[in-house]
């Protein structure tokens, strides 16, 4: 019988919480430890099932590696291979950073397409593009993606069509192999790509202009081990702002990057949340009666796609019709069925606007989070509900929180795995 996430709602949060390692960086800068010629030591990594599945596929390819209370050490020395079977792989998205990784390690990779959350058609025509524009031999073919290191590999101009994340990562950890200097041209700026340029910096790559839309980097040179911290996690911080505002609660969020959260703090100001930070801590505090909003999602620094099914959640309860608008991906409101289940007055427009109408309140159900951050919005919808609700498919909400019972029964949420 599979495991089930039972909440009691109706109790206000309160209280501290710290935040764990980001995920998102995580799993970007795992793969890219593989390019040294020496051990590494990531700390801060969040206690997820991606890392685990990383540890697993790692050791597969020949690599020792070692994990402990988040720490992880990677000696990559011993990798052999550089083609995985689909079973590693089809349980997370970010196994596809494998490929520029594996490449400039051995010079050539086969990973068969990546797994996780089915929330959409999430294309990899921008990170082939990348591979190739660097003049590595790189397609999709029966689900697998190769990608060769040609005689001719070297750096160059790479114009993305949008500034995707997993393309600008991709493109960048197969910069940092080939030779001369890549100037990457409408790059994401996600946290988390400027982590993971940071930890490839710490490694003796020179990577420049993170987070901003052009990326520079002059490759080909040896990279060695590093000792490296993960920043907090973005998403995970948010999720916490949102059922602390969604519960009328009054939260310190310690561990944060406040200025990461920015675009969740302004929409949450305007909703009549009160929002204050200071050092890494993030006060979020509300009385109820929140005023209806309109969010539309983008990519960063606009309002984060990965918050906007909790958002969604807490919208369900505030008087007056509020909108959120998905530009992202494009079947990111299945979870919606969920959320009537329970009560909640939402209409999908062509599969991109939510209209929500604020109800009095939300009613328990048996729920079942359809993808992780749909996992977010049944603890959320959870949480608000007037008694017990139990959320199933938790093995979504496994790959990327972690231990989130725990910190919300630091909060007074009444909480379980059963």
């Amino acid at each position: 019988m599979s495991e089930i996430l039972r909440i009691r709602g109706g109790r206000h949060l309160s209280g501290d919480v710290w935040v764990s390692g980001s995920k998102n960086a995580s799993v970007a800068i795992i793969p890219a430890a593989i390019l040294a010629d020496s051990p590494s030591t990531i700390e801060n990594l969040p206690d997820i099932d991606d890392v685990y599945c990383y540890m697993e596929i790692l050791r597969y390819l020949g690599a020792e590696v070692s994990l402990e209370n988040g720490k992880m050490t990677i000696d990559p020395r011993g990798i052999n291979k550089n083609v995985l079977p689909e079973a590693m792989v089809n349980k997370m998205r970010a196994s596809y950073y494998l490929v520029p990784t594996l490449m400039g390690r051995t010079g050539s990779a086969a990973v068969p397409r990546p797994g996780g959350c089915n929330i959409g058609g999430r294309p990899i025509d921008q990170t082939l593009k990348g591979l190739t524009s660097l003049h590595a031999k790189a397609y999709e073919e029966g689900g697998v993606i190769y990608a060769e290191a040609t005689e001719n590999f070297h750096g160059d101009e790479v114009f993305l069509a949008m500034p995707s994340v997993g393309a600008t990562i991709n493109t960048m950890l197969a910069a940092v192999s080939a030779p001369g200097e890549t100037r990457i041209y409408n790059a994401a700026k996600e946290p988390h790509i400027v982590d993971t340029a940071n930890f490839l910096s710490s490694m003796g790559a020179n990577v420049k202009g993170a987070g901003t839309d052009t990326i520079r980097v002059k490759g080909g040179r040896p990279l060695h081990g590093s000792n490296y911290t993960v920043i907090p996690d973005q998403i995970e911080t948010g999720t916490l702002m949102i059922a602390a505002a969604a519960t009328a609660g009054d939260v310190r969020i310690h561990g944060t990057i406040p200025i990461h959260m920015e675009a969740l703090s302004a929409k949450l100001l305007e909703m009549g949340v009160t929002v204050r930070s200071y050092d890494d801590v993030i006060e979020v505090s509300s009385v109820g009666n929140l005023r209806p909003i309109k969010v539309k999602t983008g990519y960063y620094p606009a309002f984060p796609t990965d918050l906007q099914q909790p958002f969604t959640a807490m919208c369900t309860v505030m008087w007056g019709t509020s909108q959120v608008t998905e530009t992202i991906f494009e079947s990111r409101f299945r979870y919606v069925d969920e959320l009537r289940r329970m009560g909640a007055d939402i209409d999908v427009i062509n599969n991109t606007t939510a209209i929500i109408t604020g109800v009095e309140r939300l009613h328990p159900a048996p729920i079942t989070a359809t993808d992780l951050r749909a996992g977010a919005a049944m603890i959320v919808a959870a949480l608000m509900a007037d008694g017990v609700s139990e959320i199933s498919g938790i093995q979504y909400i496994q790959r990327g929180y972690e231990h989130i019972d725990e910190k919300l029964r630091q909060l007074g949420a009444e909480i379980e795995y059963i």
